[in-house]
């Protein structure tokens, strides 16, 4: 029997387009409760405001954009720019990455020079201290950390940062007893493969269009995959150069199993029929470089996923994408549910009707219990809702309403570090 009496809370953002909305829901061991924090409007077109967490008292913790000072709020800017967050492995430092603008990947504002900045915070245990922010190239950045393993204690302590726009990799510094490179770029990695571009000549900016990255202990080695290209490259911590290049068709990012031997790629397929989305979910095997398994999904598309914490699970959640019929036809009301205690090998075993996200991306989250199965937070954009199942046996234990629905996204917030996920 799942133990119904954990206490727990969880925070998120809510975007309706042009101005979002922080929620935050206490469970006391018996219900829940769900507090709005009270909205502000912004007396400027500029982002002045950047959401950073929620402290323990309940204030909304925001950056000044321009000063980059931190303060806290009983109200919430309704128009505040809301970056996605990496935490480091530390739990306590978070990379925030700013996508700069839709047509250009630029932040004029925090980038005057050009590009888009990650912003580097970490958290006091009361507030939070802005570390550095630091700009880097355009578009979309995601970030993956190397570290000293067991088998390879020379492996230096680095931040691998990949610039969708320009088709690069960024290497920064990531020891903060190294004063001369911490937070500083030591190399940009050029991902640029001429064959795969039209003009047949190396370039850069280039059509690589990186997204998904890991680093695996297992192998000592980052891997990054170029969305562009249907290619992870593989590369080497000590020598900063690309080891190798491993195929991966169809999928649009990459997650990293728990004894990191194996690269799960999800993606879709658009294009070969137009009336169903064809989702697609990819293991490959780093040790061999080969693409182990591949599954088809019908009318599914796979927006984000992660693994249980033993890696014994996969879930992945559900969204939309294409349009037309091909919309019509999606499933876009359910949490998936693999078994992954062996792979490559991976399968279905379970798929919860959840709400709907009719929406681009519906991510998850998670909280470990030691005293009970962990607590897995669904949200549903699209209703205003968010499921809650038990982790043990996968099944939904309330569902709360959170907002009038039809959001854009909703997104957590990993801030305290006791909220885990995607």
């Amino acid at each position: 029997m799942s133990n119904a009496s954990q206490a727990w809370r969880i925070t998120m953002h809510i975007n309706k387009g042009d101005a979002g909305a922080v929620v935050t829901i206490d469970h006391d061991g018996e219900k829940s409760r769900v507090t709005k924090t009270p909205l502000v409007s912004s007396s400027s077109d500029e982002r002045e405001q950047v959401f950073i967490g929620v402290a323990a008292d309940g204030t909304v913790i925001q950056m000044d954009a321009n000063s980059q000072t931190v303060h806290h709020d009983s109200t919430f800017v309704a128009e505040s720019y809301v970056p996605y967050a990496y935490p480091y492995f530390d739990g306590d430092t978070h990379w925030y990455s700013y996508d700069g603008d839709k047509a250009t990947g630029e932040d004029p504002q925090a980038c005057p020079a050009g590009g888009a900045p990650m912003l580097v915070v970490r958290n006091t245990g009361e507030s939070a201290e802005v570390v550095k922010m630091i700009c880097l190239g355009r578009g979309h950045h995601v970030v993956a950390f190397s570290a000293p393993t067991t088998a390879n204690a020379a492996i230096p302590r680095l931040a691998f940062v990949s610039n969708l726009l320009d088709g690069n990799i960024a290497v920064l510094g990531n020891d903060p007893a190294d004063a001369d490179s911490y937070l500083k770029v030591i190399k940009t990695i050029d991902l640029c493969e001429p064959e795969k571009e039209k003009s047949g000549a190396p370039c850069s900016p280039n059509n690589a269009f990186p997204h998904g990255m890991a680093f695996s202990p297992l192998t000592g080695k980052i891997y990054s995959l170029n969305n562009g290209y249907a290619s992870i490259v593989v590369i080497d911590p000590l020598s900063l150069e690309i080891d190798s290049r491993l195929q991966m068709k169809g999928s649009s990012n990459l997650l990293l199993s728990a004894d990191g031997r194996y690269l799960i790629g999800k993606g879709a397929d658009r294009k070969s029929d137009p009336e169903h989305v064809m989702g697609r979910i990819s293991v490959v095997d780093v040790v061999s470089g080969k693409t182990e398994t591949v599954l088809e999904l019908p009318d599914i598309y796979p927006s984000t996923y992660r693994f249980s914490r033993d890696g014994s699970k996969l879930y992945v959640t559900t969204a939309a994408t294409g349009k037309g019929v091909q919309r019509d036809n999606l499933k876009m009301d359910l949490l998936q549910v693999y078994d992954t205690s062996a792979l490559p090998a991976i399968k279905l075993i379970k798929a919860v009707k959840v709400g709907v996200a009719d929406c681009g991306r519906r991510p998850l989250a998670y909280i470990a219990s030691n005293d009970g199965p962990d607590r897995l937070f669904i949200p549903n954009p699209t209703d205003g809702t968010l499921t809650i199942l038990d982790g043990g046996i996968d099944e939904v234990l309330e569902t709360v309403a959170i907002d009038d629905g039809n959001a854009k996204e909703i997104t957590f917030s990993f801030w305290d570090g006791e909220v885990f996920g995607s």
